[in-house]
């Protein structure tokens, strides 16, 4: 990493000397006013200070980087070369006497300390909407290098735009710049280019419910010949919801117990537009969980997998969720239980550290109202607070 400490006139003049020699990709570490020259204490200038820095490492690089959640061992690796770095160059500034050069490094050396020790620490002399904007992020739970990368572009934003601007503005940055952080990805509901549906992930996060949901959808907007398959044999209540809502739909439904089975009711739904396959909610834990489902499914080129996860979980259990199903492949999220919390970052820390998509966000028990179709739009307006009805 690059860090460089400019002064400037003024904060539009200092941006304009960062983007210069920097580039757009910097981010601000620190502003504060500064006063210098002078005569006798008199008449000194005041100027703006500004710390910026650059990621030095090739921009694919640093895209897998920010997709990372930044550890403890992590920040303490960078401040160590930081350290190293900075004494060596000490060693070099003594030689030719540059007193001033020397004094620089240091304090850049304190400021390096000083993020490491609080991630918090460089934003308490941001502009009092931007304050708030990292006091949001911070309770959405957004991981700290989006959450930084984002605010060092609202911060260049308001000071190019002059200051002083409304909050409203601000939010609409923030939201197009969150927007603009995952729109690469998949999202949407069903795009049938895959004839089978695959819903997997652990018990108690509504599988069955939003397979049923899915279907009611597919039928009743798309007007799609739709069938069920279940390989959920562990749970003779969860086979019975499941021909409870085949019965409600008008859809047939196959048990199937091992591959011989699964590829039987594969033939028999030939014909049909979609099929929905729901498996076991068991253990996330238990890697021998997902050793069965490769038992049960034909894990081929015409099936879509999507992972359930709710919102109710820890995202360190949704990290490990994933991990567990990640030997085979996830094409999107679906998200549930939307309706039962008010935290909603750990959906785009999950989009952007693992590269995929959302199909669904589900926000209740109601087949099949109480479901959405996900965008990048509607992702974001539901972590910044500003959903339309």
């Amino acid at each position: 990493m690059k860090v460089k400490k400019y002064v400037a006139p003024s904060m539009p003049e200092a941006m304009k000397m960062i983007r210069a020699e920097l580039g757009s990709e910097a981010v601000i570490l620190n502003s504060k006013v500064v006063y210098i020259n002078g005569f006798l204490g008199l008449f000194k200038k005041k100027n703006i200070e500004v710390i910026a820095a650059i990621d030095s490492k090739p921009a694919e690089q640093k895209m897998l980087k920010k997709e990372k959640v930044i550890s403890e061992t992590t920040s303490h690796k960078i401040i160590n070369q930081r350290h190293d770095q900075n004494q060596n160059s000490e060693k070099k500034i003594n030689t030719s006497s540059d007193s001033g050069l020397l004094d620089e490094i240091k304090q850049l050396k304190v400021l390096m300390q000083e993020l490491s020790s609080d991630v918090n620490s460089n934003f308490e002399h941001y502009p009092g909407p931007l304050k708030e904007i990292n006091e949001l992020l911070i309770k959405q739970e957004i991981n700290d290098i989006l959450r930084r990368n984002v605010l060092s572009q609202l911060l260049e934003k308001w000071y190019l735009n002059g200051g002083n601007i409304p909050k409203s503005t601000v939010m609409k940055w923030l939201q197009d710049n969150l927007v603009q952080e995952i729109s690469s990805y998949q999202f949407g509901g069903i795009s049938f280019q895959k004839k089978y549906i695959n819903v997997v992930g652990p018990t108690g996060v509504g599988k069955t419910t939003t397979l049923a949901k899915i279907a009611a959808e597919c039928i009743l907007k798309k007007g799609k010949k739709v069938a069920f398959i279940t390989t959920d044999t562990y749970r003779i209540a969860a086979i019975d919801q499941l021909k409870t809502y085949a019965k409600i739909l008008g859809v047939p439904i196959e048990v199937t117990y091992n591959l011989e089975d699964f590829k039987q009711a594969k033939e028999k739904f030939s014909d049909f537009d979609l099929v929905l396959i729901d498996t076991a909610g068991r253990n996330f834990r238990n890697k021998r969980y997902v050793e069965d489902l490769k038992e049960i499914i034909d894990f081929n080129s015409e099936l879509e997998t999507l992972l359930v996860l709710s919102l109710t979980s820890k995202y360190t259990d949704m990290i490990s969720i994933y991990e567990q199903f990640s030997t085979i492949n996830i094409d999107k999220f679906i998200f549930t239980k939307k309706d039962e919390t008010s935290n909603y970052g750990a959906i785009i820390n999950l989009v952007t550290k693992y590269g995929k998509g959302v199909a669904y966000l589900t926000n209740g028990q109601n087949v099949p109202d109480d479901i959405q179709p996900a965008s990048a739009n509607k992702i974001v307006e539901t972590i910044i607070g500003e959903e339309q009805p």
